[in-house]
């Protein structure tokens, strides 16, 4: 138990490094991910747009072909009406005249509200797309800004990394969830040492009897007010150390 907990202590240690390196690095990694989900998001609404657009084209072309065959049919129902025979002949000629004509109606109608509402989106496309535009344009200059940034510390950075990597091989996989667990919940911090009997990470007194055991190293202990993993003073002193 003892080397497991010098093994979280190391790599809490490891992880405030990478944390710090982090910082360094100022808001440009919060800022490039903003960018990249807007940029995503614009393109998604573009895209819908688009292909609410399409489906306008056909639906009003297709409302248009049918005008123009309705009307056809509508000329040849008039000539029809001066050749019918009876008054039952009339009456279904009538019909049909009728029909032909609301329905050329309905499908003007139709084919008015197609356009306006094509009109509309064509227009938000293209205000979207000059939005796309100038969302990109900023992502690849912050991008580029945190390469130059990222160039700094990349050495710093990957020695890091491997150091954790090693670490993490020695750990259990339930071990390795628990201390990512907490350190999520702790603002990045899941292991603390004791100072000057109390908790490092929230500074309250850990009772005497508890610091005994903790000594020992021997059992896993966690601090009764802020839930972080403790270690004896003296195990964190020869980690350090050691590294």
């Amino acid at each position: 138990m003892e080397e497991t907990l010098r093994l979280f202590y190391s790599l809490q240690k490891i992880d405030s490094n990478l944390d710090d390196v982090e910082r360094m690095k100022g808001d440009l990694p919060a800022i490039v991910a903003q960018l990249q989900n807007k940029v995503e998001s614009l393109q998604t609404s573009i895209n819908e747009r688009q292909n609410f657009i399409n489906a306008s084209v056909a639906a009003r072309n297709k409302a248009d072909n049918d005008i123009v065959d309705f009307k056809q049919k509508l000329e040849r129902y008039k000539t029809q009406q001066y050749q019918v025979r009876n008054n039952k002949e009339y009456d279904a000629i009538t019909k049909e005249i009728d029909f032909a004509t609301e329905s050329i109606k309905n499908l003007e109608t139709q084919f008015t509200t197609f356009e306006t509402k094509m009109t509309g989106a064509k227009n938000e496309v293209a205000e979207l797309t000059k939005q796309l535009e100038e969302a990109t344009a900023e992502l690849e200059e912050k991008k580029t800004e945190l390469v130059e940034v990222s160039k700094e510390t990349e050495d710093e950075e990957l020695q890091y990394q491997h150091e954790r990597e090693k670490i993490i091989a020695r750990l259990k996989a339930d071990q390795l969830a628990r201390y990512e667990l907490i350190r999520k919940g702790r603002g990045g911090v899941a292991v603390a040492s004791v100072r000057r009997n109390s908790c490092s990470g929230c500074n309250n007194r850990i009772p005497p009897q508890h610091i005994f055991e903790i000594r020992k190293s021997k059992s896993f202990y966690l601090c009764q007010h802020c839930g972080r993993i403790i270690v004896s003073e003296e195990l964190a002193h020869s980690v350090q150390k050691a590294q």
